[in-house]
């Protein structure tokens, strides 16, 4: 077999300069796009595990936004329940003041009226007593009216304290006697010589006709009041009857 050195020489020569015809305008031009593909694949992969993680951090952010806002209407929930326990309370409470209001009230109200009526039932039945003492006075001698009850009023003067009696017609001040008609004279001086029997002294009396007394005598000076009559008596009577009513309304 013989063999053409020049001829396998020149292929040789051809054999290089195409591999490095390919290197330079083939390999290394598709290295670079092959280089350049893959870190813009690494770029995209990079791209997509950020936002695959800016996706789990919104999705975090968004699951505990979701968590806060369920605690805060939950939280909220419970104040507007607790509120409404605290008014539904406090107005019970209210109503429960109102009522004891108005039945304190309705109370001093019904009290109110029964001592209205005790006193109205009072006044008619002194009013009704003084027509009776009048009528029953009228069958009375008019000496016995003022005569009886002279005695009665000197005793009533006499139980004044001293500093009082001693005050009485000092320096000649004028004692007001009161009666329910005119006196007569025997009548005025047996007032006199009874009050001059417990003062010690004489007394100048100024006669003072008052019918409402129907029966009886009263001294009024600035000193002291002495009453001993008929209508004194009556609204005595009437003044117990009164505190008898209110004490058991």
């Amino acid at each position: 077999m013989h063999i053409d050195w020049w001829t396998l020489g020149l292929q040789t020569i051809n054999a290089l300069v195409l591999i490095w015809l390919l290197a330079r305008f083939l390999f290394r031009p598709v290295a670079k796009i092959v280089a350049q593909r893959q870190q813009a694949a690494a770029a995209l992969m990079a791209d997509a595990v950020q936002a695959k993680a800016a996706a789990l951090a919104e999705q975090s952010h968004a699951a505990d936004e979701a968590a806060r806002i369920a605690q805060q209407r939950g939280d909220l929930l419970a104040a507007a329940a607790a509120e409404a326990e605290k008014l539904k309370a406090s107005l019970e409470s209210a109503a429960h003041a109102d009522a004891e209001r108005l039945r304190a009230a309705a109370k001093a109200d019904i009290a109110s009226a029964q001592q209205a009526a005790a006193a109205a039932d009072a006044d008619r039945a002194s009013r009704l007593a003084v027509d009776i003492a009048a009528k029953l006075l009228d069958r009375l001698p008019q000496q016995t009216r003022i005569m009886g009850f002279i005695d009665g009023l000197a005793d009533e003067l006499a139980k004044l304290p001293d500093s009082t009696r001693a005050e009485i017609g000092h320096d000649g001040a004028t004692g007001r006697l009161i009666a329910p008609r005119a006196l007569e004279d025997d009548e005025l001086a047996a007032c006199r010589a009874a009050f001059a029997h417990v003062l010690g002294r004489e007394v100048p009396l100024q006669v003072s006709v008052d019918p409402t007394l129907l029966a009886g005598v009263e001294f009024e000076t600035p000193h002291a009041i002495v009453r001993n009559s008929f209508r004194a008596d009556l609204a005595y009577l009437q003044t117990k009857l009164l505190a008898h009513d209110t004490d058991h309304a």
